[in-house]
């Protein structure tokens, strides 16, 4: 039996995902996409998880980029099936309903980026190396790359980095706003975990109406998102974990969030 191209393990409220093909850098091929959009289904219906840490295995990548040696003999019909088969899953993972985080610990290049990028936030180690090297096989970003590197770093960085398929470092990555923080590649998982036990004590329905603020916001105008922020707001007020923020505020004690 092959091994699964997925890691799951849990630690309390936080959800771990490693990618575990580490002899192919953590390539993605369809059956690792189809074990990536099964498993964040499974999550996002999951009342217990709260957060969810995405990574991959080895000491080398995060995620490579897509699989190659597949692609290598894909027609035209099945390389656009494959692109919406990535993009799909990433779209998943972008609309998640719990806040997502892309721990970055090696090679995050090609899908790798791509699927880094869809993340809420990115932690990267100071070793890794981001990019889109897709020019170089003679193809494009096919997983939303182009897309997603436009709003996050703009039109100069993502012609730069798409046009020359050159991987930056982490630091340059983060100063173009690609990945939120960088730090030694020893401290990674602590400061990940630290990170998303943070998120996981947080207000479950607050992260979400944050999320999908962000996320209508980024593709229509202000008024359009400044009138979907407000409907958010409102909702809030409906929920017991307000109650129990703004009772903790004014008691002076941490709050005990319930998603309720």
């Amino acid at each position: 039996m092959p091994e699964s191209p997925l890691l799951i393990t849990r630690e309390a409220a936080v959800l771990v995902l490693t990618i575990n093909r580490p002899d192919k850098l953590n390539a993605l091929d369809a059956a690792t996409l189809d074990a990536l959009d099964s498993a964040f289904a499974d999550a996002s219906a999951d009342d217990t998880v709260r957060a969810i840490v995405l990574t991959g295995a080895g000491p080398k990548a995060f995620v490579a980029g897509a699989d190659i040696a597949q692609m290598n003999g894909l027609t035209p019909v099945q390389g656009r099936d494959f692109s919406l088969r990535g993009q799909r899953m990433m779209r998943r993972v972008e609309q998640m309903p719990k806040p997502v985080i892309a721990m970055v610990n090696g090679f995050a290049l090609g899908g790798g980026l791509e699927l880094a990028m869809c993340c809420h936030l990115r932690i990267a180690a100071d070793s890794a190396k981001l990019g889109q090297p897709e020019v170089n096989l003679g193809l494009i970003p096919g997983f939303a790359g182009t897309q997603r590197l436009l709003r996050l770093a703009g039109r100069a960085a993502a012609m730069e980095l798409c046009l020359l398929g050159t991987p930056i470092d982490a630091n340059r990555a983060q100063s173009l706003g690609i990945v939120n923080r960088v730090v030694p590649a020893e401290h990674l998982l602590a400061e990940t975990m630290k990170l998303a036990n943070q998120l996981a004590d947080a207000a479950p329905l607050a992260l979400r109406g944050i999320i999908d603020c962000l996320n209508v916001g980024g593709e229509c105008g202000i008024e359009e998102g400044m009138a979907y922020e407000t409907a958010q707001f409102g909702l809030m007020f409906a929920t017991d974990d307000m109650r129990e923020g703004t009772s903790a505020f004014l008691e002076r004690r941490k709050p005990v969030f319930r998603g309720t």
